[in-house]
């Protein structure tokens, strides 16, 4: 698959070489694995000479011998001889952009924890040292989210702040989707297209993976990603267990309830059998894997609260692939997949619902987006979105099949929302559905 989108992240990255001529810059890209970070920034200095140091788990002086080695061979230039510290590379080549413009790209940046994590430290010296004088333009990219996140955020780390730029790369919008859909298969259907925005999420080496195979219809992208060689399987566990440490059981016991349905803490613990208002404190706000939703004008903070995991790939995961994996442990692959065809209704209508949202939040056409439901569960509206600007808002059922929408009903949930909030007078209202056939 080539490469698709990412302007504005591209721009930022040119910029950020160009003001580097002038004034050191320290450039922190995150974002989940998998979603092209590393891509990205080899795209955006495509034609310009830049050290690749890759941080693999192992002695400090092997990763050494393989920078002096990048140094070498990028630079032609001679080099420290025997280095054992990493500090004392990264020393040499701050002093060396005094007189001459580098790039160093530091990929797997978090993993200095297992090398020496006295690394962060000494790097906060000598950039605190020389960053005044050099001409340096340093990207550090990590794949473990919550550890490039404490390592540059948390107050009482040595890097804390040091960071010019922080880049946080997003999935791909829905509108790229299309895109790559239209160039890789033509005659898609709204189905595929859902089906790849479900299983996906917009996570460009998902996309890739599905698309290099061919899988370009919901039939297809099923048969790849469940079977014997499926690098699908096990990729929740590849990516959630670093992050979680030995706790991951409790963590994950946790996500699958909630891809099940049970989105209240009470529904949880009713599942998990045991307290877990600290485990999701920091699925939320540590991992960022999920998010607590309330009703759009919710004046409690602490009611009404459903949970929800917002990577469409661990939900589907969590979902269908670690339920159901005793089934797959004995390799009875069709198992799975009638057992995904017989729920996938009830699936992706919620991956509609979430794609709508995206399409308005990519439009930049309102000022608010959200949902409601009562405390009583009796009424529920998918989607609210509000222009405070023109003051107008439209309210939005999402359906499958258009013909399965009742107006009465959504014009009764409407009313009471009204009621229960008294947002929106002197607002222009209006509803509507929205179907597959508005994909």
């Amino acid at each position: 698959m080539r490469f698709f989108d990412r302007t504005e992240e591209i721009a930022s990255l040119r910029e950020i070489l160009s003001l580097s001529k002038s004034n050191a810059q320290f450039t922190v890209v995150t974002g989940r694995r998998r979603i092209g970070k590393t891509s990205l920034v080899w795209k955006a200095y495509q034609d310009e000479p830049i050290l690749y140091f890759f941080v693999a788990r192992k002695a400090e002086s092997d990763l050494c011998m393989d920078f002096l080695q990048e140094i070498k061979h990028k630079l032609v230039i001679p080099t420290l001889g025997s280095v054992e510290r990493f500090t004392d590379i990264f020393e040499y080549l701050m002093r060396l952009s005094i007189d001459r413009p580098i790039t160093l790209f530091i990929d797997e940046f978090q993993e200095f924890f297992k090398v020496n994590q006295s690394v962060y430290s000494d790097m906060q010296r000598i950039w605190d040292m020389y960053h005044t004088q050099a001409h340096i333009n340093l990207i550090v990219c990590g794949s473990i989210f919550s550890m490039m996140t404490k390592i540059f955020k948390d107050k009482k780390e040595p890097l804390y702040n040091r960071q010019t730029r922080f880049m946080s790369i997003k999935p791909f919008t829905t509108a790229v989707l299309k895109e790559i859909m239209m160039e890789y298969n033509p005659d898609f259907t709204a189905e595929d297209l859902l089906a790849l925005y479900s299983f996906t999420g917009g996570i460009a080496k998902y996309v890739q993976l599905l698309v290099d195979a061919g899988a370009t219809t919901k039939t297809k992208m099923l048969n790849h990603i469940i079977k014997a060689d499926s690098v699908f399987l096990g990729e929740g566990k590849a990516i959630l267990i670093e992050e979680f440490g030995k706790d991951y059981g409790i963590y994950f016991s946790i996500l699958s309830a909630i891809a099940r349905g049970k989105t209240s803490r009470s529904e949880i613990e009713q599942v998990v059998g045991r307290e877990i208002g600290g485990y999701l404190t920091k699925l939320e706000k540590e991992y960022e894997v999920i998010t607590k939703n309330q009703p759009i004008f919710e004046k409690s903070s602490t009611k009404n609260i459903r949970y929800t995991i917002e990577d469409n790939f661990f939900s589907f995961w969590f979902r269908f692939i670690y339920k159901y994996n005793y089934m797959l442990e004995i390799e009875n692959y069709d198992a799975v997949k009638s057992i995904i065809h017989r729920d996938y209704e009830t699936f992706s209508g919620k991956m509609l619902e979430r794609y709508f949202k995206r399409v308005l939040m990519e439009s930049k056409a309102y000022t608010r987006i959200g949902s409601w439901w009562d405390r009583k569960g009796e009424n529920e509206i998918d989607i609210i979105a509000e222009n405070e600007l023109n003051d107008e808002a439209v309210f939005i059922e999402v359906k499958r099949k258009e013909e399965n929408f009742d107006a009465d009903a959504l014009k009764e949930k409407v009313d009471a929302f009204t009621r229960a909030t008294g947002a929106f007078k002197n607002y222009s209202l209006s509803q509507r559905v929205w179907s597959m056939n508005d994909m």
